[in-house]
């Protein structure tokens, strides 16, 4: 096994507010798929070598604030997804925060209210 996670969905109520955020925040467009019952928008991935996930709105998918925390690749400084954050309608959370040698982390709140977290070396 190379990793232990191979793909996430992060539930949401309203798929066209919650891509606006996502994309708006960590700056990359993210791709529709529709399936009966199901629409979904791709974070990028190289599904070849690593892991990816997307937000999902379907029946079933509730936003939480509890529960699995999922975090996001806060590219070479988390700082810049997370000053996004506020203006793209989510909330901060915990701001960066030092974890040693292992880099830096934050929480914030989405659009749909997920806690979702940033991780970054910088």
């Amino acid at each position: 096994m190379k990793n232990a996670i191979n793909w996430f969905e992060i539930p949401v109520e309203n798929l066209e507010r919650a891509k606006k955020f996502y994309e708006a925040m960590l700056g990359a467009e993210m791709q529709l798929m529709e399936m009966p019952g199901m629409k979904s928008a791709f974070f990028p991935a190289d599904l070849q070598n690593g892991i990816g996930g997307c937000i999902t709105e379907a029946q079933g998918y509730e936003p939480a604030k509890t529960g699995s925390l999922i975090y996001l690749n806060g590219g070479e400084d988390l700082s810049i997804p997370l000053s996004k954050v506020e203006s793209a309608g989510g909330k901060v959370i915990m701001s960066k925060t030092s974890i040693g040698p292992n880099g830096f982390m934050a929480h914030f709140e989405d659009t749909e209210g997920n806690k979702v977290a940033l991780h970054s070396m910088k």
